[in-house]
């Protein structure tokens, strides 16, 4: 009888999957390595270290909650010799596919012969104009994506790690240079890197997210919440990014140079007006 291991890609994939009748334990992946400090060793204790100084410094986050809600699910995946088959379950975007790279490469310290690894990855679909999400789909729905999984081979696994060694080595050059189609298991993770090369800053210290944050302010834009709903939506017609609100308010703090608050209404300062031009 086939015991089974879902690795789900956040809560709310969770809330959706806990109601698709489907058999198996769940871990939910609650990491966001797309922002933040990483080392190549997923898992290790200088990654951990990396990970709770980020969510500690930068989102106030107290090393104990980080521990009860990440690490604590994360480290399930140590030993998965007690199931059959492990499924990750994962979407199109720049935030998920970072995310499964690392996983791959830290399953990969405990991989076994006699266990099956596959992949449910949402993006593409007949019919569809836009690229899909889990959410996108409702909890009968999930039984056909199980179904439609992809097998991931040991081999699917070791380019998903020297994938993770490249991104974590921040190099423009050698991201640009590396085909990433190459594998065709991952068939969203080219344009997910093409998506991460323009975070790079370029001469004037800005990328496209910074420079599409200021524009929006520039454009009259004001208010914080109508300006994250705005980001939001510009993500989803224009970009792969998978954001949510948590990251672009991590990009608007680092823009406070640029910008002035007052009455709770944001404004280009002097700086922020000649940067924009």
């Amino acid at each position: 009888m086939t015991k089974t291991l879902h690795i789900l890609n956040g809560d709310s994939t969770h809330t959706i999957f806990e109601k698709s009748s489907l058999p198996g334990d769940v871990v939910i992946w609650r990491e966001m390595l797309c922002e933040g400090a990483v080392v190549n060793d997923v898992g290790s204790d200088q990654f951990w270290k990396e990970r709770y100084s980020y969510f500690a410094n930068e989102l106030g986050i107290e090393k104990l909650d980080y521990f009860d809600k990440t690490i604590k699910e994360i480290i399930r995946l140590e030993d998965v010799s007690n199931y059959n088959e492990v499924v990750l379950w994962f979407e199109y975007d720049l935030f998920c596919q970072v995310n499964l790279m690392a996983l791959c490469s830290y399953l990969l310290k405990s991989y076994r012969k006699d266990v099956r690894y596959y992949l449910v990855c949402t993006g593409k679909e007949k019919e569809k104009s836009q690229l899909q999400t889990l959410a996108d789909y409702s909890a009968n729905e999930y039984q056909n994506l199980y179904q439609k999984k992809t097998k991931l081979s040991r081999n699917d696994l070791l380019f998903a790690q020297n994938v993770w060694e490249i991104y974590v080595s921040n190099d423009i050059d050698t991201l640009k240079d590396f085909n990433f189609n190459q594998n065709k298991k991952f068939i969203y993770l080219q344009d997910a890197i093409n998506q991460h090369i323009q975070r790079f800053r370029a001469e004037i210290g800005l990328n496209q997210i910074d420079k599409t944050i200021l524009s929006f302010i520039d454009s009259g834009i004001h208010d914080k919440k109508e300006l994250i709903k705005t980001l939001l939506y510009w993500q989803k017609e224009e970009t792969v990014y998978g954001f949510g609100d948590l990251q672009y308010e991590i990009y608007l703090k680092k823009l406070s140079d640029f910008i002035d608050i007052e009455d709770g209404r944001m404004n280009l300062n002097q700086k922020g007006k000649e940067i924009i031009k």
